[in-house]
């Protein structure tokens, strides 16, 4: 999929005389084709948008998303382009293809017998919360689904908003 070119077709338009009349004896078609750029702040010099996404990602803070983006196998101008347009981790989930199922709470541990193909799970994604004693895990699955908890949709919600906030940035490369 090409997210980031859109094209527009004027099919079957007729062209106008100057009279206001249609010119029915010569058939145009005109088709105009618009290309939307990615406006991500500035570059490095020698620097393209996508090693500019690369850079921002392996930054400490977002280590958990990374580890999300890497376990759902998609390429980086895919996330790129999802990122940008979306608002929310679900909605960025779903422009790519995955539907989030959100459980009231998921056992680490039971996680790790299902891991691969025949149990399901592509991935076991644990954040321990040092604040909380706590442990919040998103499993990415082979059947192009998500499960986590409520905790971990607010954690990457936020992980997301401040990434693409770095991303979107003009002064990206000083935050």
């Amino acid at each position: 999929m090409d997210f980031l070119n859109t094209t527009r077709h004027n099919d079957r338009v007729p062209a106008l005389a100057s009279s206001g009349r249609a010119i029915t004896s010569a058939t145009i078609f005109m088709i105009e084709k618009t290309t939307i750029t990615l406006v991500t702040g500035h570059l490095s010099p020698g620097e393209s948008e996508l090693q500019r996404f690369e850079r921002i990602l392996l930054r400490p803070e977002f280590k958990q998303l990374k580890a999300v983006f890497d376990s759902l196998g998609i390429g980086v101008p895919v996330l790129q382009a999802a990122i940008i347009t979306t608002n929310s981790y679900q909605m960025f989930l779903a422009k790519i293809g995955y539907r989030v199922v959100v459980v009231k709470q998921i056992h680490e541990n039971d996680c790790y017998f299902r891991l691969g193909p025949k149990g399901g799970i592509r991935a076991v994604l644990p954040v321990h919360d040092t604040a909380t004693y706590s442990t919040m895990v998103t499993l990415v699955n082979y059947d192009s689904t998500v499960t986590t908890t409520l905790n971990s949709v607010d954690f990457y919600d936020e992980q997301l908003a401040v990434f693409k906030t770095r991303l979107m940035s003009r002064s990206g490369n000083n935050i």
